[in-house]
């Protein structure tokens, strides 16, 4: 050994801390991408990226630019299908079936329970521009229903227990109907049958794609993916909108699986039959609008004859229970995973589970994420246990390691066999009390990730001052003083707190014998306060508890062995 064994300890805190930042400024990697081959995407029929530049009807690609206008004006220029159930109401565009209006009913913009509803999909011309458009494409010069279509509407409300039916005609022997349903939560449902009367067999490519502006300075996109994703082959693919050029595409092609955009908590997907083959396009078409399309294989519709086309269409909140219902009762290919969990997704997971099992037996997120940071110290009991009876055995033997350092000043060599003579005497391991925190960062990392993937802990009040548990703590100095201090010192009382626990149960471990590792050792704790003082508020809690309650195990070890 080259020094004091305190400078592995140092390294693995130094290490957590590098990697805590590396996750914070750049998010897991995407899972690779497959692109096409030249055969593979030579086209057999006009592309949904290529349709959308054009046919669009409301500007969005001239020279112009986008036509902006607030979205109860745009909802007022069309003729509308209104849907609603106890999650989810919203419109569908007579003209060109659109999903492109629809309201989250369970969640609020803010804290204030009179706020508005978070609004998911909105009209083309509206700034944030949100919207889904499913029909058919073909070789042959057929009408085919576009976004400029004025379907027939059979049906008044859309709710789970009343489908719409829409019809139209091309006047060249084809006859296009489209049933429409809606669950209890955020599924549709887009049955499509087209009846061949032309005299000849027909082509057609179904088609869908979901279109989506996205405004600038996101800052969950650092800590959570933002932008298209799906499960394509049963192989998650992510493209975050900063890795597309305007112009730019993603291609692949599965069977089955889904596909879409997906935010820090709501995401939209067009989601395929486990046996439909189909080529799904990742891309940028303007400067800030991007595009999930798919063309499906052909389908043949033989004069006479009845062809029909399906598919499942997803806008909602990533409620991660309700994802694995989708999975296991739709054979939906790894729907979950439409939730960022992250490098720990086998921790991270079984974490939410036991947070929302604790939750609805206390009732309080707050409380169960300190009942869950309590399970966890009893489960690392025995491991802690280890620990601090090998630190309250080196912490009673730092006499006799200063008097080596002092017997063997300029020999680093002899201080070191000294020291392990020393060890290997006192029956001391010196590394032992490392594997408790090599234990704790990928916990630290899981609670961390859950705390931001979580919808159940958006919003989520605790006691006192925290009303979101999801939210940085927000009795801040600059609240409590009334003076402008810098963002970056702006601490609240709970990461002040986390900061002195970490310093208490600091001192209670054995001192580097290396006076440079010594003073980096003192400072770690003011590192990690403001590393950690701008998270969300339900870490820091847990992680202010748990280190309490190590305090607590480490003095009980330390009266046992006698050590000051």
């Amino acid at each position: 050994m080259k020094s004091d064994t305190k400078s592995f300890y140092l390294a693995i805190i130094l290490s957590a801390a590098a990697i805590l930042i590396i996750n914070w400024l750049w998010p897991a990697a995407p899972s690779s991408e497959v692109a096409l081959s030249e055969d593979e995407t030579k086209k057999e029929a006009v592309l949904p990226s290529e349709l959308e530049a054009e046919q669009s009807d409301d500007g969005l690609y001239s020279p112009l630019g986008r036509k902006i206008v607030a979205p109860e004006e745009a909802l007022k220029q069309d003729r509308r299908i209104a849907f609603s159930n106890s999650k989810v109401s919203g419109s569908i565009r007579v003209k060109g079936a659109r999903f492109d209006d629809l309201s989250l009913l369970k969640y609020k913009q803010t804290l204030d329970p009179e706020s508005q509803d978070v609004v998911l999909l909105q009209p083309s011309a509206t700034k944030d521009a949100y919207y889904a458009e499913f029909g058919w494409l073909a070789n042959d010069n057929y009408r085919l229903p576009d976004r400029n279509t004025l379907w027939n509407v059979i049906g008044g409300e859309l709710t789970p227990d009343s489908p719409i039916i829409l019809e139209w005609q091309n006047g060249q022997g084809l006859k296009f109907v489209r049933k429409i349903s809606l669950d209890d939560n955020y599924m549709f449902s887009i049955e499509n049958t087209i009846e061949n009367r032309t005299g000849k067999d027909v082509v057609l490519y179904p088609y869908g794609l979901i279109h989506k502006v996205y405004q600038e300075g996101s800052a969950s996109s650092k800590v959570v993916h933002e932008g298209m994703l799906g499960v394509l082959d049963s192989s998650l693919k992510e493209v975050s909108t900063g890795k597309l050029d305007k112009g730019e595409k993603k291609e692949f092609t599965t069977r089955g699986g889904w596909a879409g955009f997906g935010e820090r908590y709501w995401f939209t997907a067009f989601i395929f039959g486990q046996s439909d083959d189909a080529k799904v396009h990742f891309g940028k078409t303007d400067d800030a609008t991007y595009q999930a399309d798919f063309t499906q294989s052909p389908i043949t519709i033989q004069n006479g004859a009845v062809g029909s086309s399906n598919l499942k269409f997803y806008a909602g909140a990533k409620e991660i229970k309700l994802l694995d219902d989708y999975t296991k009762n739709l054979n939906i290919d790894k729907f979950d995973l439409a939730v960022d969990f992250g490098w720990y997704y086998f921790l991270t997971k079984p974490f939410f589970y036991i947070l929302d099992f604790l939750y609805h037996i206390i009732g309080n997120m707050g409380w169960a994420i300190l009942l869950f940071a309590a399970l966890l110290r009893l489960a690392m009991f025995p491991v802690a246990n280890k620990s601090y009876e090998s630190m309250s055995k080196m912490k009673k033997v730092q006499p006799k390691i200063q008097a080596i350092q002092q017997t063997y000043p300029n020999d680093k060599m002899r201080q070191q066999q000294a020291m392990m003579e020393l060890y290997r005497k006192e029956k001391i391991n010196p590394t032992s009390g490392c594997l408790p925190m090599l234990i704790q960062i990928p916990v630290f990392f899981s609670l961390y990730k859950v705390l931001n993937i979580a919808i159940e802990i958006r919003q989520a009040p605790f006691v006192g001052w925290i009303k979101d548990l999801s939210a940085p703590d927000p009795l801040t100095l600059s609240a409590m003083s009334g003076l402008p201090i810098p963002s970056m010192i702006d601490l609240g009382v709970w990461p002040i707190l986390m900061g002195l626990t970490m310093y208490l149960q600091q001192k209670l471990s054995p001192s580097p014998a290396n006076k440079d590792q010594a003073r980096m050792m003192l400072l770690l704790p003011v590192i990690f306060t403001f590393m950690l003082g701008h998270f969300a508020s339900g870490l820091v809690i847990y992680w202010t508890l748990s280190n309490i309650l190590s305090i607590i195990q480490q003095k009980a070890i330390m009266r046992k062995y006698g050590v000051k």
